[in-house]
């Protein structure tokens, strides 16, 4: 049981982590933090928070933990408004896509107290953002990627585990560097993907005609070009060098399977076609066999 948890950030995934610990009778009171108070009174009507901070002091004075869930780019100046009145025994930990960046400004910000931010990442959302998109049980079955700092003490790693477990999630643990190198090539490049072939087709002077005959495969590809623009601006710049990497190998493969379309190469088309849908069914049971 936490007795007071503080959320920077109440939208889809700050305000679901608090309805599934409220779910689960987990926290005695939730204070909500965020840049704007319709926002904050909205997630208070809606039963995310129980009350909206007045200041930093007072969300973060007597919390047992604090949970940053705001777009990584403000999470170092969030760290610095914390920092000053962080008391000990309070842990902090956030849910950014990205980590070394966030190891790096924890570290700037805090100083000595670094060792009470538990770096994680919870590997869940939708396409919607805000308030009324969060979820109770939007953590069920997924996984939280914790990415421990060297001074973490083993006991309040094993807080913030507790908290994602309470909300349904199983618990992972990668180094930040491999965090960022894995979620470059299965998250942030299929986000890149999606919003850059959904802007093409916008810009197409018949976008209209284009739109209006698009079908379900069109709809499920690009379905996470519906997600906010802000928070993956924010993850793109950064994660800049993995992600880098990432479109360099990815535009080699258009390249590769350009040339073999230009030289009408039926069997080696198939054969890359092929090698993807065999991946593709094996990671899918993969995950069947593991929810069973």
């Amino acid at each position: 049981m936490f007795k007071k948890i503080a959320i920077f950030g109440v939208g889809l995934i700050g305000g679901s982590f608090a309805l599934a610990l409220k779910k689960a009778g987990a926290a005695e009171q939730i204070v909500g933090v965020g840049r704007h108070a319709a926002t904050l009174e909205r997630a208070r009507q809606l039963g995310i928070i129980d009350v909206a901070a007045a200041s930093v002091a007072d969300a973060v004075g007597g919390a047992d933990l604090i949970l940053i869930a705001a777009p990584v780019a403000q999470t170092a100046a969030i760290l610095t408004s914390i920092a000053p009145h962080l008391q000990a025994g309070t842990i902090v930990t956030d849910a950014g896509s990205t980590k070394s960046d966030v190891v790096a400004a924890a570290r700037a910000a805090l100083g000595g107290k670094s060792a009470q931010f538990v770096p994680g990442h919870p590997i869940a959302g939708r396409e919607q953002n805000g308030p009324e998109a969060a979820l109770a049980d939007l953590y069920v079955g997924k996984k939280t990627v914790l990415t421990p700092l060297p001074e973490n003490a083993e006991q309040d790693i094993a807080t913030v585990a507790s908290a994602w477990q309470q909300c349904g999630a199983s618990i992972h643990r990668l180094s930040a560097q491999q965090h960022d190198a894995i979620f470059a090539a299965v998250s942030h490049l299929p986000h890149v993907l999606a919003y850059a072939l959904v802007d093409d087709i916008a810009n197409k002077p018949h976008a209209a005609d284009l739109f209006q005959y698009a079908g379900g495969g069109f709809r499920d590809f690009t379905r996470i070009a519906g997600s906010s623009p802000e928070m993956w601006r924010d993850i793109s710049l950064a994660n800049q060098s993995a992600l880098l990497s990432e479109l360099d190998a990815y535009l080699e493969q258009l390249t590769r399977l350009r040339a073999l379309l230009a030289a009408a190469d039926g069997a080696a088309i198939e054969a890359i076609y092929s090698n993807a849908q065999r991946a593709r069914h094996g990671w899918i049971s993969a995950i069947e066999t593991a929810e069973q």
